[in-house]
């Protein structure tokens, strides 16, 4: 008895199983393919080109390392000269590198044009340096013709801009004396006496600024033009370095100083998954949100950027603050949730109408395990109206044995309890055929005519 429950339960189960089997296939099979369409979960590694080592741009790349290592994603930093060969590695081909920051002054217009680069924010302004000997009078960058004047290291791309800020001075590289050291050697050259002045480009944290900052004979060059530049330079903002805003014990610098900043930008590969591009703009958030020197509270990341195009999540970004979910949810999760529910939806608005059709095809697999027996039941009662059959007659007898068989199969047959009805149902007839073969059939009541 037991056993011949756990057999109708299984057929049920079955049943249902092969009736809603290719829909639940169709299910999977689309959620697969959005899956892949919308690539819900990013790549987990990342390149970011940085700078020489303990610049700014190399300690800027450790704190997104940190920052986005937190949601599992690793990011591998690599070593440049600077600017202009971050710029130069995000062109590359090979794709290497994903991300870099590069400053915008070192950019020119023939770098932009048709590139798959997209840009992420603004960051920090990068102002100009020019430390001096205070043995020189430096009165405007005319003064410096002839001087021995170094320029960073190649691919660092300030040699470009000082090129166009002494374009401005009817001046070009060519009336220097320049060197292309690297910062740390040329300041050790400088205070040697070896160097006459020497460019850095630098955010404020600069430590070899925060030193020469505060070295007896260098003095920092007071651009008191620096309106002037920013109007015929536009990639170029004027700042002023406040007074006392390095020591204000000490009252240094002792009056407000005027200079020239290229803006630097987070810039990366425009095949960059979207995702990361969110993760990217918060961390930048994070860690370009504070006051320095010459940024105010949260004036970075910024979406003012000139020469690209900004990506749309962190257009998203700026408009909106981080996603509702990443506030409550773990990255991966949110992010799956967010890519994903608009596909979702519109999926369950294709299928559950699609969905009602799984009941009725349940019933009628069902049905028809038991209907097939009608076909034969049927024509085993045609022969028996034959011209010519006679009740005992061997072809009598044939369908006897038919109908034995029959009813056997049928007693074989499981069905849910739902439809166990139809089963004895079908039973009876086959009792009421063997009734009219034997000739002791029983006149059906007005119930069973109805």
């Amino acid at each position: 008895m037991m056993i011949q429950k756990i057999r109708h339960t299984i057929v049920s189960v079955r049943d249902l199983v092969a009736t809603a089997g290719p829909f639940s296939l169709l299910v999977v099979a689309l959620l697969a393919f959005a899956y892949w369409y919308v690539e819900p979960q990013p790549p987990r590694t990342l390149v970011m080109a940085t700078g020489p080592e303990n610049s700014d741009y190399d300690q800027f790349g450790a704190r997104y390392q940190a920052l986005l290592a937190k949601h599992g994603i690793r990011l591998e930093l690599r070593q440049t000269a600077g600017s202009r060969q971050n710029l130069e590695a995000l062109l590359q081909p090979d794709g290497e590198v994903d991300v870099s920051i590069v400053r915008e002054a070192t950019v020119s217009p023939e770098d932009v044009v048709d590139r798959p680069l997209t840009a992420i924010g603004s960051l920090f302004y990068e102002p100009v340096w020019l430390f001096y000997r205070d043995s020189l009078t430096l009165n405007s960058l005319v003064d410096l013709r002839g001087k021995k004047i170094n320029l960073g290291p190649p691919g660092a791309g300030t040699s470009r801009l000082i090129d166009s800020l002494l374009a401005q001075n009817q001046l070009s590289l060519s009336d220097l004396d320049t060197q292309q050291l690297g910062h740390t050697e040329a300041v050790i050259a400088l205070l040697e006496g070896k160097l006459d002045g020497l460019f850095f480009t630098s955010s404020s944290g600069g430590l070899l600024i925060q030193m020469l900052l505060k070295t007896p004979g260098i003095r920092l060059f007071n651009f008191v033009h620096a309106e002037a530049y920013s109007r015929r330079l536009p990639s170029l903002t004027h700042v002023v370095l406040p007074r006392g805003v390095v020591d204000l014990a000490a009252d240094m610098p002792k009056d407000d100083i005027h200079l020239l900043a290229p803006t630097s930008t987070l810039l990366a590969r425009d095949t960059i998954h979207p995702a990361l591009v969110q993760l990217l703009v918060q961390a930048a958030a994070q860690i370009h949100g504070g006051a320095d020197w010459f940024g105010k509270l949260r004036e970075f990341p910024s979406a003012s950027v000139d020469d690209f195009t900004l990506a749309d999540e962190a257009k998203r970004f700026y408009k909106n603050g981080p996603p509702f979910l990443q506030r409550y949810l773990p990255f991966w999760l949110a992010n799956l949730v967010d890519r994903m529910w608009v596909v979702v939806v519109s999926l369950a608005a294709l299928l559950i109408p699609l969905s009602r059709i799984i009941p009725p095809l349940y019933v009628w697999r069902i049905r028809s395990r038991i209907y097939r027996w009608y076909a034969q039941l049927r024509d085993v009662e045609i022969a028996a109206h034959q011209p010519g059959f006679k009740i005992g007659s061997p072809e009598n007898l044939e369908l006897l044995n038919q109908l034995d068989v029959i009813e056997a199969k049928v007693n074989d047959i499981a069905v849910p309890l739902s439809r166990a009805d139809e089963v004895y149902s079908l039973r009876q007839h086959i009792d009421m055929v063997r009734g009219k073969l034997s000739g002791t059939a029983i006149k059906p009541t007005v119930s069973e005519t109805s």
